[in-house]
């Protein structure tokens, strides 16, 4: 049997869509160009969610329909309990080493240096959020997109 040919009224390509449908559908749910529930545009609330971590906890208790915003408002909070966590439990970790030996202690320097990278993480997030991409962290990123769809 033939295929008709691909000019003809009604014919769909090879994926099934038809002939005018747009290439990329939005993400279900809302997607970065809505409005979320705060009235915001979504890629400005994700945006600011990751620094001002309240307006991702509002995010998470507000937002219902805009997968987009839901999805950042997790990713940011995520990220930031898993940083204080880490570097609390480092902290006591390297307190009690300072108290077995003064070079152990030594270590504690580098808790300031895991602080700037977690800021730079937090304003790499920001910025790939207000650019509108679905940019997941490598754990942290599945577990909120996980969230985010329920």
């Amino acid at each position: 049997m033939q295929n008709p040919p691909p000019t003809q009224q009604g014919y769909g390509n090879q994926y099934g869509m038809p002939p005018n449908a747009p290439l990329s559908a939005p993400p279900p749910g809302g997607g970065p160009d809505d409005k979320t529930a705060l009235g915001l545009d979504a890629k400005i609330a994700s945006a600011l969610g990751y620094p001002v971590g309240i307006i991702a906890i509002i995010m998470i208790i507000i937002e219902k329909q805009n997968r987009f915003a839901r999805f950042h408002a997790l990713q940011s909070i995520l990220l930031s309990v898993g940083a204080v966590v880490i570097l609390t439990v480092l902290s006591i970790f390297i307190a009690i080493l300072s108290a077995i030996s003064s070079y152990l202690g030594l270590l504690g320097l580098f808790i300031p240096l895991l602080w700037l990278v977690y800021f730079a993480a937090l304003l790499f997030c920001a910025y790939k959020a207000y650019q509108g991409e679905m940019f997941k962290l490598p754990m942290i990123g599945d577990m909120a997109d996980k969230f985010a769809n329920k």
